[in-house]
């Protein structure tokens, strides 16, 4: 099996580590494991491409490479440049240092990369682990212990066209995790980002945004207060975000 590994947190992070362990139980002895990952963390980037910037591609080692792009740039190039003869069989998004559920899935360059990957015609799962102040001393234990077993679940499961899969492990070591469910994104009630002000020493004034959790406010049997609660989740997504409920009644509305 040849598999492609990319991520958002990018080349050097810890999560991509434990992608490729992950990825070498896959694939087996006789498998190829390709990584292709932005040169710097890239984390928000969403399914942003260096559309009008040209990106530079370096050769970090056999079958490693790094982009001074975005993540969907990574998964551009590994399919339709250094992989383009020899397409992959799996690609692995993650895994994300922290997790990527309701509405965070959006903003993702993690899901951006694995969705860019299955609009390319490939088969992809995008990996991120739930972190918390009282979790294992290992950030990436649900990930390292679970992570090749849900890679096994999820690739018995249909990949149709344009669809993927996003898999979010708990904060909880490997003992604790209460099980693995197919369930669909939520959206927390609470806002997620705060804005909180900054002045730099020459007396410039800045931005950052902080990130709340919340996840116990997503309605139950979702994907955020699944994975809040211990579950390892799994939700197909695809990039059709055509709003259906909402066409006939804005059809009579233009009529």
């Amino acid at each position: 099996m040849r598999i492609l590994i990319t991520n958002d947190d990018g080349i050097m992070a810890p999560g991509l580590a434990v992608a490729e362990e992950i990825a070498a139980e896959i694939a087996g002895p006789e498998g190829e494991i390709w990584v292709v990952a932005p040169e710097n963390e890239r984390s928000g980037a969403s399914h942003a491409i260096s559309y009008t910037i040209p990106t530079r591609l370096n050769k970090l080692g056999e079958r490693r490479f790094a982009i001074d792009g975005f993540p969907a740039d990574c998964a551009l190039v590994g399919l339709h440049k250094i992989l383009a003869d020899t397409p992959p069989d799996l690609v692995i998004s993650g895994v994300n240092r922290g997790h990527n559920v309701a509405e965070d899935v959006v903003y993702s360059g993690t899901v951006g990369a694995a969705m860019d990957a299955a609009l390319g015609g490939a088969r992809s799962i995008a990996l991120s682990q739930f972190y918390a102040k009282d979790g294992p001393e290992d950030l990436f234990a649900a990930a390292r212990a679970m992570g090749a077993e849900a890679m096994r679940r999820v690739m018995a499961m249909p990949f149709p066209s344009g669809v993927f899969y996003n898999v979010n492990f708990p904060a909880r070591s490997a003992d604790q995790i209460a099980g693995m469910q197919v369930c669909p994104q939520g959206i927390r009630r609470d806002a997620t980002f705060d804005v909180v002000g900054f002045q730099a020493p020459n007396g410039r004034e800045y931005q950052f945004y902080r990130h709340g959790t919340r996840n116990a406010s997503a309605p139950e049997g979702t994907d955020a207060k699944l994975c809040h609660d211990g579950w390892i989740t799994i939700t197909p997504l695809h990039a059709q975000m055509t709003a259906d409920h909402v066409l006939e009644e804005a059809r009579a509305a233009l009529s």
